[in-house]
């Protein structure tokens, strides 16, 4: 069938027919070409392929799933070298293979508190690191401050900062997109208080505008 047949009859919703291979939740659908031909032909289904591959291709749920996170977490992770170096785009969805996720996620470690930092020392972790960092302390509080990340990033505070007011801004801009909500009720269901994000309401305004 032609793929307005496809998209009017939905013949995927049919009793038989081969469950998706995409990811739950997933607004583009994927299924496994061999078990759609069957299910066209009369022929009993094949099996997928058990177990995991490094070559597995995960899209951000996926990927999230992974590392033990948000999938919001992954649209800031995405943007390191050793993920958007291996970006595959399928069908106008970003998917990572396996191997770089876990390798992404190894080398992302742990977020620990630093001891001691010396006085006039450099940033403790590297620039490139932090949005992600960021991103998981507004994952776990979305209250955090900037003198929290401080303590457990070991930046300068104008540096934590900035970055807090960068990562909050682009989810309140997102939330606005999907909800039609103003900032400020944006900001309330991301559950950030008056007191840390009078900043980022303004810059989430002007990326609203801008994306």
């Amino acid at each position: 069938m032609n793929w307005t047949a496809f998209r009017r009859g939905r013949p995927y919703t049919a009793e038989g027919f081969p469950a998706p291979v995409s990811s739950q939740g997933s607004r583009t659908m994927y299924w496994d070409q061999e078990q759609v031909l069957a299910h066209r032909d009369g022929l009993p289904q094949p099996a997928l392929p058990g177990g995991e591959d490094d070559d597995d291709l995960l899209d951000r749920r996926e990927a999230a799933e992974l590392l033990g996170v948000q999938p919001k977490s992954v649209d800031t992770y995405k943007t390191d070298p050793r993920l958007a170096s291996r970006t595959a785009v399928v069908c106008g969805v970003e998917h990572w293979p396996r191997a770089a996720v876990r390798a992404y996620g190894a080398s992302r470690g742990t977020v620990s508190a630093p001891v001691g930092r010396p006085k006039g020392a450099g940033d403790m972790v590297p620039r490139d690191l932090l949005p992600g960092r960021i991103a998981e302390l507004l994952d776990a509080d979305p209250a955090v401050t900037a003198a929290h990340a401080v303590d457990v990033l070991g930046v300068a505070h104008s540096t934590a900062k900035q970055h807090l007011l960068n990562e909050r801004a682009a989810r309140i801009a997102r939330q606005m997109h999907l909800t039609g909500f103003d900032a400020d009720r944006a900001a309330d269901l991301l559950g950030y208080q008056p007191a840390v994000r009078r900043g980022a309401l303004k810059a989430a305004q002007e990326l609203y505008y801008n994306l």
